[in-house]
């Protein structure tokens, strides 16, 4: 007599808590572990999956499938294919995923106090720095991009108004760069944290300025905006 077949395994649906409450619905969205991470990695701009996979150590394949589904069908990402000569599909954001940023800002500022030490067991890129940055840019009157130079790795951020709409920060350096800042990550958690002001942590030698024009001259401060190092462009 044959064997029968095991009837094949379904993600279980997805529940709703059923409140009219809008921090509720919100969750019903992105609730779910590893969701608000996969936006964290996908607001720096598209990614393929193996990328994503890359960047989420810890996450299991068959997990982030299924958050990557429940985010197409919430309007929170698409799925698009990339044009000739490439062969790869990426995801992005959606309009409606891009506005989960300051929800991911103000997670970073109010989870950095307990990041006073790396477990050894702890993962880190160089990207997941770019939250706490950005907090610590909102004052800057001056819009541009500026590459963050890591003994992690690099990434960049945009600052001020963007009418084109594009990614807030993103991987690698920038080629358009208008500022470079080379710090440590440590530093970076402690304008994440509040303790330190980009302008104080400038003026006391902890952060290296490069690059000349507008955005860099701010950063720099009244008192430093004619020491550029023309020696050294990002």
């Amino acid at each position: 007599m044959p064997r029968q077949q095991a009837p094949a395994t379904r993600p279980p649906r997805r529940r709703s808590y059923d409140q009219f409450c809008a921090a509720a619905r919100a969750l019903d969205s992105v609730g779910d572990r590893w969701t608000l991470l996969i936006v964290r990695e996908l607001l720096a701009g598209p990614r393929r999956y193996t990328d994503l996979h890359a960047d989420l150590p810890g996450v299991s394949t068959d997990v982030l499938a299924s958050r990557l589904k429940d985010m197409e069908q919430g309007g929170l990402a698409v799925r698009r294919k990339l044009p000739p000569p490439a062969a790869a599909s990426v995801y992005e954001l959606t309009a409606h995923g891009r506005g989960l940023l300051p929800v991911l800002t103000a997670l970073t500022r109010w989870g950095a106090p307990a990041l006073a030490e790396r477990r050894p067991t702890d993962a880190v890129r160089a990207h997941w720095f770019a939250l706490p940055l950005l907090s610590a840019m909102e004052q800057l009157a001056c819009s541009g991009t500026v590459e963050v130079r890591l003994d992690e790795g690099e990434f960049h951020i945009r600052t001020g108004a963007d009418p084109a709409g594009r990614e807030a920060y993103g991987y690698g350096p920038a080629p358009d760069a208008d500022a470079c800042l080379v710090l440590d990550a440590e530093l970076c958690l402690a304008l994440g944290r509040g303790e330190c002001t980009l302008a104080e942590a400038v003026r006391d030698g902890r952060i290296e300025v490069c690059g000349e024009g507008p955005l860099a001259d701010e950063i720099r401060g009244p008192a430093r905006g004619g020491g550029r190092n023309p020696s050294r462009q990002p």
